[in-house]
C-alpha cells in the first residue's frame, strides 16, 4: 500500500481547509502510536480523512483505534462543513490536479492530436446539425437505387408471369378439361393476384440490400446517435431509432422491437409511430403509381413519401407526448458506437434472404389466400355483366362516396384499400385482378413453343441486367446510362401492365393523393395484432382508426389544394 504522501518529494499539499486537518492528525498519530517503519503517519491521516477506518484496527489494534476514530470523527465533521463538494472528492481533485502537473511537466503533446480516419467521419456523420441531411440524402440514394436498379428486373418478371406462365397454366388447364371457373380461378385469381405482387421482388431485394449495406457499416448506428437530439423533441431518446428503422422493413418486428425500451410509456408511443414508417409492403403501390403518372420525378415522389410518414410520426409523437401519453421524466441514452468496417457479403445474404423470404412466404398464404377470396368476391352473382356489379364492386362501392372528396371515390380503389386492411400487398393485388381481367374471361387453347419461350425468358434477363447496369451508373453519373423513365418520343414506354391501365381512372393529381393515403392509412392486421399483445386492444383500435382519419384529412388536403392550384 503506497501512496504519494508517504513519499516527501511527491507530497501533496491539500489545501488551505483540509492540510492543516491532516498535519493534526499525523502528529496525533506520530506521538502517541507506533507504526510499521513502512507505514507514514502522513498517509494513514489522509486514508482515515478519506474513510478507510478499517486500516486503523489493522495496523493500531482495537482499542488504539478507537481513541483516533473519534478524533478523526470530530474532523471530518467540521471539514465536511466547509467543503461543500464533499472530502473525498476534494482530496482526490487535488490528486489528478498533481497528476496532471506531472503528466504536462513529462509529456510531450502535439499541438492538435492526429484524428483517425473514423473520428474524421463522425465528426460530419454524427454532426448536431448535419447529422440528419445527411441522412435523408443517404436514404434519397437508396430509393433512387431501388426503383432504377430494379424497374428493368420488374418489367422482366411481369412479363414472365403474364406471358409464358400463364399461357403455360393455361394450356395445362385446357389440356386436362378443367371447366372455365376453375381456368378463371387459377389464372385471373391465383396467378395474377400473386404475380401482381411477386413482380416487386427485385426491388424489395434492392431495398433490404442497401438497408443491410448501412447498418452492417455502423452508418446507422451514427444515425441513431444523431436521432437522439431530435426524438428528445418527442419526449423520447435515441433507443426509439431501432423499432422506428425497422418499420422501413416491416412494421411488426418494430412493434416488438420496443420491448428493449424502458417503460410503458416510451414503448407505447413509439409503437404507435413505427406504422407511420412506409414498410416493404407499400413500396409496389409507390413504384407502379410512380412508373404510370410521375416518370423521372417518381424517385422524388417515393422519396417524399417515406419523408411525409416521418413527418407525420413526428407531428403526432408531439401531440401524443404532451397529451395521451405526457410524462415528465427524461430517459439518459448512453450507447457505444461500432467500428466502421466494410460489410460482410455473408451478414447481407441473411438480412436480404429472411426478409425477401418472409415477403415471398405471404404471397404464398396469405396473398394467395386473400387473391382467392376477391376473385370469388368479384364473379359473385354468375349473371354479372359488369365487375361493378359483383359482390366485391357493390361493397367497395358502398365505402367509395367517402373517398371521393381525396380524389379516388371509385370502387375499384376503395376495394383495393379494403383489402389493403389485411396486408399492403393486397393493394396491388387487387388492382391486378380488377383492370386487368373481365369477368367471363378464360384462357382458350394454344400452342407452347417450350425451348422459344425459355429462350425468350434468358434474353430478357439479360436485357433487363443491363439496363439495370445503365441505370445503376447514371444515379451516380448523371447521363452515363440511359434515363429511367423516358419522355414521348424518346422511345417506348416502360412499366408493368397496371401501370399502364391505371391512367383510366387516375390523374396525376388523384394518384398522389391515393399514394398519399396508402402511406398512411391503417396499418395491416399483422401489425395491429402485434400491438393488442403488447399494448392492449384498445390501443390497436386507437392506432387503425387515427391513422386511417389522419390518412383521409392529408390525402384531402393534397387532392383539394391540387386542384386549387390548377393541377390535374
Amino acid at each position: 500500500m503506497t501512496n504519494p504522501d508517504s513519499n516527501p518529494a511527491l507530497q501533496i499539499d491539500y489545501g488551505p481547509v483540509i492540510e492543516p486537518e491532516i498535519e493534526n492528525l499525523r502528529a496525533l498519530i506520530e506521538e502517541r502510536f507506533v507504526l510499521p517503519d513502512q507505514i507514514k503517519p502522513r498517509w494513514l491521516a489522509v486514508k482515515v480523512l478519506e474513510g478507510e477506518t478499517d486500516l486503523l484496527e489493522h495496523f493500531l489494534g482495537v482499542e488504539d483505534a478507537q481513541v483516533l476514530l473519534a478524533r478523526a470523527h470530530s474532523i471530518r465533521l467540521r471539514l465536511e462543513a466547509q467543503v461543500p463538494e464533499g472530502l473525498e472528492i476534494a482530496i482526490a481533485d487535488r490528486r489528478y490536479e498533481r497528476v496532471g502537473r506531472i503528466v504536462e511537466q513529462s509529456l510531450t503533446r502535439p499541438k492538435e492530436p492526429a484524428r483517425s480516419r473514423a473520428e474524421q467521419a463522425d465528426r460530419v456523420v454524427t454532426h448536431p446539425w448535419l447529422g440528419i441531411p445527411i441522412f435523408m440524402m443517404v436514404m434519397y440514394l437508396v430509393f433512387s437505387l431501388v426503383v432504377n436498379v430494379s424497374e428493368p428486373y420488374l418489367e422482366w418478371i411481369d412479363a414472365v408471369i403474364s406471358g409464358p406462365i400463364s399461357n403455360w397454366a393455361g394450356v395445362l388447364l385446357y389440356s386436362i378439361g378443367a371447366s372455365t371457373w376453375l381456368r378463371g380461378l387459377i389464372l385471373d385469381g391465383a396467378i395474377a393476384g400473386v404475380g401482381g405482387v411477386l413482380v416487386f421482388i427485385p426491388g424489395l431485394v434492392v431495398l433490404f440490400f442497401f438497408i443491410g449495406l448501412l447498418e452492417d457499416s455502423g452508418y446507422l448506428a451514427r444515425v441513431a446517435f444523431v436521432m437522439n437530439r431530435f426524438l428528445a423533441f418527442l419526449g423520447l431518446n435515441g433507443k426509439s431509432f431501432v423499432p422506428l428503422i425497422l418499420g422501413f422493413g416491416c412494421a411488426v418486428p418494430g412493434i416488438y422491437a420496443t420491448r428493449t425500451l424502458e417503460g410503458r410509456r416510451d414503448r407505447l408511443l413509439t409503437a404507435l409511430l413505427v406504422p407511420f414508417m412506409s414498410c416493404s409492403a407499400r413500396l409496389p403501390v409507390y413504384v407502379v403509381f410512380g412508373m404510370a403518372f410521375f416518370g423521372r420525378s417518381a424517385n422524388g415522389v417515393i422519396w417524399g413519401l417515406y419523408a411525409l410518414g416521418i413527418a407525420m410520426a413526428v407531428l403526432l409523437g408531439f401531440v401524443y407526448s404532451r397529451t395521451l401519453l405526457r410524462s415528465s421524466e427524461s430517459m439518459a441514452f448512453l450507447m457505444e458506437l461500432p467500428s466502421y468496417r466494410l460489410p460482410r457479403l455473408s451478414n447481407l445474404w441473411i438480412h436480404v434472404s429472411q426478409r425477401t423470404g418472409m415477403f415471398i412466404r405471404n404471397a404464398g398464404t396469405l396473398i394467395l389466400g386473400a387473391s382467392l377470396v376477391v376473385w370469388l368476391l368479384l364473379n359473385i352473382p354468375l349473371n354479372a355483366s359488369r365487375l361493378e356489379q359483383s359482390a366485391f364492386g357493390k361493397v367497395s362501392g358502398f365505402v367509395a362516396p367517402v373517398l371521393k372528396p381525396s380524389g379516388f371515390g371509385t370502387w375499384e380503389a376503395s376495394g383495393s384499400l379494403l383489402t389493403g386492411m389485411v396486408a399492403k400487398e393486397l393493394v396491388i393485388a387487387t388492382m391486378t385482378q380488377i383492370y386487368l381481367d373481365e369477368p367471363g374471361e378464360a384462357e382458350s387453347e394454344s400452342e407452347i413453343d417450350l425451348l422459344q419461350d425459355l429462350f425468350d425468358i434468358g434474353k430478357g434477363f439479360i436485357g433487363a441486367t443491363i439496363r439495370a447496369g445503365e441505370r445503376f451508373l447514371d444515379v451516380f453519373i448523371p447521363g452515363a446510362g440511359v434515363q429511367l423513365f423516358k419522355g414521348e418520343g424518346e422511345g417506348e414506354e416502360e412499366g408493368t401492365a397496371l401501370s399502364f391501365v391505371l391512367h383510366k381512372s387516375f390523374t396525376p393529381l388523384s394518384a398522389l393523393a391515393f399514394i398519399v393515403f396508402v402511406s398512411l392509412y391503417t396499418p395491416c392486421m399483422a401489425t395491429l395484432g402485434a400491438i393488442r399483445a403488447e399494448f392492449g386492444g384498445w390501443w390497436a383500435l386507437f392506432s387503425a382508426i387515427s391513422q386511417t382519419g389522419m390518412a383521409w384529412l392529408v390525402a384531402t388536403l393534397v387532392f383539394q389544394l391540387g386542384r386549387l392550384l390548377g393541377f390535374t
